[in-house]
């Protein structure tokens, strides 16, 4: 089993960036596909992006393509998101969850997850 704590959110303006990081309870870190996603007012959690464990390939939804990038160190057992260029409608609640020896893409089934972190944009 593992716990994931995220933190680095926050407000920022449009244009602006932020890190989020996720940090894993247990020894066993890098077994776990990591994802982030995020859930706005109103609307459904939707995948963000996605790592996997062995060969750390990495998949993104097509709004945040070239702008945020997932990355991992197995050595700290966590996982970050680099968000750049934000855009208002990147507003959301954002979560990490980790999935056991897993892809890291969006239709997998990620058993544990955060408690999320606020990121707001404003325009």
């Amino acid at each position: 089993q593992v716990q994931l704590v995220e933190s680095g959110g926050g407000l920022v303006q449009a244009g602006g960036s932020l890190r989020l990081s996720c940090a894993a309870s247990g020894r066993t870190f890098s077994t776990y596909a990591m994802g982030w996603f995020r859930q706005a007012r109103g609307k459904e959690r939707e995948f963000v992006a996605g790592i996997s464990w062995s060969t750390r390939n990495t998949y993104y939804t097509d709004s945040v393509k070239g702008r945020f990038t997932i990355s991992r160190d197995n050595a700290k057992n966590t996982v970050y998101l680099q968000m750049n260029s934000l855009k208002p409608e990147d507003t959301a609640v954002y979560y990490c969850a980790a999935d056991q020896f897993g892809s890291g893409v969006r239709t997998a089934v990620y058993d544990y997850w955060g408690q999320g972190t606020q990121v707001t944009v404003s325009s």
